[in-house]
């Protein structure tokens, strides 16, 4: 089965994003495909360069990461949301006269489309909200 995930949940203040990554683990543990994860509204948090959890914490922008280093998962976030938040890549950032970029690689800025476009290619799309 072919699994995308909507998250919209900021990490840390909400439990979405966390639930989102443990059910995408759960997902790829089972053997099933997951496309993509999409990154909306406070979602987009998940994306940021600069963040630094306590030690004691689990560092989810890092954990997202490693999902598309193991898995190939797609990892998109709302231009739109993105861009209100202040999360700017390389590209944005010169577009905009921003001295640096806050979007972590290998999260890219997509817009609204894609996510569209993921309902109707995959089997599934899970949504994770606060």
């Amino acid at each position: 089965m072919r699994y995308a995930l909507l998250v919209q949940g900021a990490p840390y203040s909400h439990q979405a994003s966390h639930s989102a990554l443990r059910f995408a683990q759960a997902v790829v543990a089972r053997g099933h495909t997951l496309d993509s994860v999409f990154f909306y509204h406070d979602g987009v948090y998940n994306a940021a360069r600069l963040a630094a959890p306590p030690q004691d914490e689990p560092h989810l922008p890092d954990a997202w990461c490693d999902l598309h280093a193991q898995h190939a998962t797609a990892l998109l976030v709302c231009i739109a949301s993105a861009l209100r938040r202040g999360l700017l890549d390389e590209r944005e950032a010169v577009r905009h006269g921003k001295v640096g970029h806050s979007l972590e690689p290998p999260f890219e800025l997509t817009g609204l489309g894609q996510l569209i476009d993921l309902g109707q290619r995959c089997d599934r799309l899970v949504t994770f909200s606060p």
